[in-house]
């Protein structure tokens, strides 16, 4: 099993998203960061199981797709970060990885 780590940008990102939802529904906002928790739960057993981003094309920049959301992560030998979630209508641009890197 893997450690998973939350950037501040990834759990900001949740807690905006939740802020919006509950715009319509507190019920629907509070669904969907509990879904996004167990969903990046799910990968310290199963760390490979997101695809390749695509815009980016790296074997560790990982995505799981969360209803019409992206939650992007990158995966090292015993560790899950997630960097960002967001909207799947949108691009991730190379710059937001690359100012992440370690």
């Amino acid at each position: 099993m893997v450690e998973i780590r939350w950037t501040v940008q990834a759990l900001d990102d949740v807690e905006a998203i939740a802020c919006y939802i509950a715009r319509d529904s507190s019920h629907y906002a509070q669904l969907f960061a509990v879904k996004a928790f167990d969903a990046v739960q799910r990968l310290q057993a199963f760390p490979e199981s997101g695809r390749t981003v695509p815009e980016i094309n790296q074997p560790d920049i990982r995505e799981i797709i969360l209803g019409n959301y992206r939650i992007i992560y990158r995966l090292t030998n015993n560790l899950v970060e997630i960097l960002t979630v967001f909207h799947s209508a949108r691009l991730l641009g190379i710059d937001f990885i690359t100012s992440r890197s370690t």
